[in-house]
């Protein structure tokens, strides 16, 4: 299992990298941000033994579980918190990721700046745009991303970039230029965009981290 994990790990770098020539872009343009949702740590401690150093998790609880062991070993490793991030869990969020990439209301950010502050740390993040403006879907609405961008920088936070997630229901070409854009104008050079499903269309609009679970590990199990 563990080798064929590996085998599967380096013909996406290897995709990925004739995907970025065709683009005409640099092969060191874009990251692997493998998801570990519902993996276990013996899975992904084989992907570190490979070299690979970047990683996602939807659920601070889950990620508490199973990544402080791992950085003892691994402490190289970069861990970013790609899932909704609830006000009461920041403190234990601020704890353990490098990267906060759901960073979607004012309030959210206010609690950051002041956890942050609090335990003397400086953490890098991301704004998470709303851009099919779903109500079930977190996120900011694309009109009020450029302010909600410049709240958080007069806070302290270091926004890095923009991340996103298209409607399942739709193309996601359009909502991948619409945060290409959104970026510009906020003066942010990362972009969190593409999943297994759609990073080929990602790479081609300018995506400089695609966030990729079962493209790696393979279909989930059901109820994962």
């Amino acid at each position: 299992m563990h080798n064929s994990l590996i085998d599967t790990y380096q013909k996406t770098q290897q995709e990925i990298h004739s995907l970025l020539m065709q683009a005409s872009r640099s092969s060191d343009s874009c990251e692997i941000l493998v998801v570990g949702k519902q993996q276990p740590a013996e899975l992904i401690k084989s992907l570190l033994e490979a070299g690979h150093q970047l990683f996602g998790e939807n659920y601070v609880q889950e990620a508490l579980e199973k990544w402080p062991i791992l950085r003892l070993s691994y402490p190289k490793l970069r861990l970013h918190l790609i899932g909704p991030l609830q006000t009461n869990k920041v403190a234990a969020a601020l704890s353990l990721f490098d990267v906060i990439e759901s960073v979607d209301r004012p309030k959210l950010a206010e609690m950051l700046a002041k956890e942050q502050q609090k335990q003397s740390l400086q953490k890098e993040y991301f704004v998470q745009v709303n851009t099919g403006n779903e109500d079930q879907k977190s996120g900011i609405a694309p009109q009020k991303t450029q302010e909600l961008v410049s709240f958080c920088q007069n806070l302290g936070l270091k926004v890095k970039g923009l991340m996103a997630i298209p409607p399942a229901d739709q193309h996601p070409a359009p909502h991948f230029s619409l945060l290409y854009g959104l970026a510009q104008r906020c003066g942010l050079k990362e972009l969190s965009m593409g999943m297994s499903q759609d990073y080929p269309i990602a790479i081609r609009l300018g995506s400089t981290q695609l966030r990729l679970g079962t493209k790696i590990f393979g279909p989930r199990l059901p109820n994962n």
